[in-house]
């Protein structure tokens, strides 16, 4: 909204070009994100405690978890205000990548925000279905995939760019929309399954989506794409908007959820977030970079499906408790070690995915 404002104003007043830049606006973008985090956040967790929308814990879990029942959830309502604000105001919502992927996001956060209300008002720890809500899921995300995949407007956007490999493309056509869409609901569930200890997830988010608008950022700039050997692909650079405007909600939801948690984002928070990674690293073509990047997500989830599936098989477990960061816990491991321990690894991680832009 703000880019047009100061277009006009430039008129009158030079200064006001400044804004045009995306380098700029990612600055506000983040700011932004981040004041109204720390302005919305104590009121939120206030008006959350006296409506007692507290977290119900599984009895089965860690019993050191007990003392966080009652804990306020659903704070990830504050990260999506925090982005969609910061995403209106610096965004250009002409930009198709920009628009779906942010629709997107706020579509699963109404799915995660129905869910929550089924844990907190009828006291169910199970929440809503799980076969309903993953059938809203698989909705919204054939939706954005198909509206992305219907969008495409150069060719490497129907592409699978193999990380490390030089000039290494597999063509997918249409089979474009399957990936999309395993990649959108895969990162949403796995960033729901990993928020189980306090600033977990979310610290974790936030360092990957930071990187993905490097990759937003370099991909949408034609002379860096070329230089890099990325795919360029126009527009896309304005996904650097949205990646900002997470990381610094992001952090100011960790001012708050940070050990001992004052709040919980529950699944209005994860799956949203989860889908915006997703849906992000679908747009700048970094899919399987995401997958090294989110390499805690994706440890976090092959745990529950092992131990599921051993279960039913063998009728015996492989992990202490699933998800992961629990079996660290019962196997005597602080929370704050396997929290700070997760997020060593993810910057390591993380280091990786961007090292694929010049090793190849």
């Amino acid at each position: 909204m703000l880019i047009y404002l100061t277009e006009y104003l430039q008129q009158y007043i030079s200064g006001f070009g400044v804004f045009k830049y995306i380098t700029m606006r990612v600055i506000m973008s983040v700011l932004t994100a981040l004041i109204i985090s720390f302005l919305v956040g104590p009121t939120m967790i206030r008006w959350l405690t006296r409506l007692k929308v507290g977290q119900s814990i599984r009895l089965d879990g860690p019993q050191t978890h007990l003392v966080k029942s009652g804990t306020p959830t659903m704070g990830g309502t504050m990260i999506l205000f925090s982005i969609a604000v910061s995403v209106f105001l610096w965004g250009d919502l002409t930009n198709h990548y920009l628009l779906v992927v942010t629709l997107s996001m706020l579509a699963f956060g109404v799915v995660g925000f129905v869910d929550d209300y089924k844990k907190v008002v009828y006291k169910d720890p199970n929440g809503m279905r799980a076969r309903t809500k993953y059938l809203w899921q698989s909705i919204i995300g054939l939706v954005t995939a198909y509206t992305l995949y219907a969008l495409a407007n150069v060719p490497a956007e129907t592409q699978l760019l193999i990380p490390y490999m030089k000039d290494t493309v597999l063509e997918l056509g249409a089979w474009t929309i399957v990936l999309s869409y395993l990649v959108i609901v895969g990162t949403s569930n796995a960033v729901n399954l990993t928020d189980g200890l306090d600033g977990l997830a979310i610290m974790p988010t936030v360092m990957i989506s930071g990187a993905l608008g490097v990759f937003a950022y370099l991909s949408g700039h034609v002379y860096f794409a070329d230089y890099l050997n990325i795919p360029y692909i126009p527009g896309v650079g304005e996904m650097t908007i949205l990646a900002a405007a997470l990381v610094g909600a992001g952090l100011g939801f960790l001012w708050f959820n940070a050990h001992p948690a004052q709040v919980f984002m529950g699944d209005v928070g994860s799956l949203a977030i989860g889908a915006a990674l997703g849906g992000m690293a679908v747009a700048v073509k970094q899919e399987l970079v995401l997958f090294i990047m989110g390499g805690i997500f994706v440890a976090e989830t092959l745990s529950v499906i092992l131990q599921v599936g051993s279960y039913k098989l063998r009728k015996k477990r492989i992990f202490l408790m699933a998800p992961l960061h629990h079996h660290f816990e019962q196997k005597g491991w602080h929370e704050s070690q396997v929290i700070v321990r997760f997020w060593v690894i993810t910057i390591i991680l993380v280091l990786i995915g961007l090292a694929s832009l010049k090793l190849r």
